[in-house]
């Protein structure tokens, strides 16, 4: 069973540092590292446009 920090917080965190990796590799790396922060960075889009359509569960 999680505890209850990681259900509050796991989310949060886990896109925090992927949008870090994404915003980083943008800044530092060239070729490998721009196809990764697009792919990061779209992902992370991608995934806020599912959430912000998906009907509200009550």
């Amino acid at each position: 069973m999680k505890s209850a920090f990681l259900r509050l917080w796991g989310m949060p965190i886990l896109l925090g540092i992927l949008s870090g990796i994404g915003l980083i590799s943008a800044l530092v790396a060239d070729g490998v590292g721009d196809v990764l922060s697009w792919l990061i960075l779209g992902l992370l889009v991608v995934l806020m446009a599912w959430y912000w359509i998906r009907p509200v569960r009550r």
